[in-house]
């Protein structure tokens, strides 16, 4: 809960220690802040390893199956790993250099395509598809580089299908544009794209005026809106922009209801009055299932009525709320409740009872143990 390992029989944090053995932090002592046991594989570091022999002795963990998940950094993974990120940090050092981009250019599919071993000296060979065996992934950090391209470019990487649907139904509005890559792509190709950011990148590819969603939408009418990954817990970026347009188009790049896009009111608000009419198939990041796709508005406008209630006494809750009001916990508190992600997660009798010794007691030390909730 904390983000640390623990004793299986007292609960207390525990760090690892000469294979197979752990040792437990001294009393009083907090988490080891830096450790080379759970420290990432940076390339800085990486770099400047120049043997596997090395790469192990700053990296123990990727060899140890309980902190690796199993998948051990194999010799070939570690060799691998530093030739993608080779090529990869030298085309990602030219590209930092650059704010302009041509026609037929698409730099953050190559990135990724280099991350993912399909790209030749001609460019992306076929489809963006994954080849991460075994302990790669850990060399290769994909989360860290997935937010480093998003911070640069955008979180949904364009592919050239999605672009020329998108080509077809402009001109465009862009709302949450972000660094203006996706509307840098469609200019290059000729399209006509309005983009706006309530906080736009601080070097955009592209013009990117700071405005809200709903004001951007009000001041582009007769322009077909596109959403690209908006925010999954902020109704003003999405939500509110759906419902402050008047057109019979929607561009939408995301994932499904309970993804990382689209707050729980938005997908609700597609649902129930825009129908899907065209799907363009994007590369993703593993794990994630982005799509483009085209929604055409229905004729009847049904009412968002659907309201969320707590299933203990069914009285309103905020919309996409999660587990019993206010009310009912205080009333009748659970066994265990704990605070993550700014939700109460709780846990019932039979639940703490059957719990390991040394993970109740971990959760009953925790900083994100919610008072008040009888523990025995």
């Amino acid at each position: 809960m904390d983000g640390h390992p623990i004793c299986a029989a007292c609960g207390a944090a525990v760090v690892p220690a000469a294979a197979p053995r752990w040792e437990h932090v001294p009393a009083g002592r907090a988490f080891p802040g830096r450790s080379a046991w759970f420290a990432p594989v940076t390339w800085p570091e990486l770099a400047g390893l120049r043997t596997y022999r090395e790469f192990v002795a700053r990296y123990p963990w990727t060899t140890r199956p309980e902190l690796c998940g199993g998948a051990i950094t194999s010799e070939a993974d570690w060799r691998e790993g530093v030739r993608r990120l080779r090529d990869y940090h030298a085309r990602l050092t030219v590209l930092r250099r650059r704010r302009v981009l041509r026609a037929g250019e698409n730099p953050y599919l190559e990135l990724a395509g280099v991350l993912a071993g399909v790209v030749s000296d001609s460019g992306v060979a076929g489809p963006l598809t994954w080849s991460v065996p075994g302990g790669l992934g850990s060399v290769l950090n994909l989360p860290a580089r997935r937010r480093e391209l998003a911070a640069l470019l955008s979180w949904a990487i364009p592919g050239e299908g999605a672009l020329d649907v998108l080509y077809r139904y402009g001109p465009l509005v862009e709302c949450g544009a972000g660094t203006g890559y996706w509307a840098a792509l469609l200019r290059a190709r000729g399209a006509d794209v309005v983009a706006s950011d309530l906080a736009p990148g601080r070097r955009p590819w592209t013009a990117v005026p700071a405005a809200s969603a709903v004001t951007a939408v009000r001041a582009n009418r007769g322009r077909t809106l596109l959403l690209c990954w908006p925010p999954h817990d902020d109704d003003t970026a999405g939500y509110a922009a759906l419902r402050a347009y008047h057109g019979d188009v929607l561009l939408y790049v995301g994932g499904g209801a309970g993804g990382p896009t689209g707050t729980v009111r938005f997908h609700r608000e597609l649902e129930l009055n825009w129908s899907p009419a065209e799907q363009a198939a994007l590369p993703t990041w593993p794990g994630l299932r982005d799509r483009l796709v085209v929604y055409r508005r229905n004729v009847v406008r049904r009412p968002l009525a659907e309201r969320d209630r707590c299933p203990g006494c069914r009285r309103f809750m905020p919309t996409g709320a999660a587990g019993r009001c206010d009310a009912c916990f205080a009333r009748h508190p659970p066994a265990m409740a704990l605070r993550v992600n700014g939700y109460r997660v709780e846990y019932p009798r039979e639940v703490v009872d059957a719990m390991p010794p040394g993970l109740r007691l971990a959760f009953e030390r925790s900083p994100s143990l919610i008072r008040g909730a009888p523990l025995r």
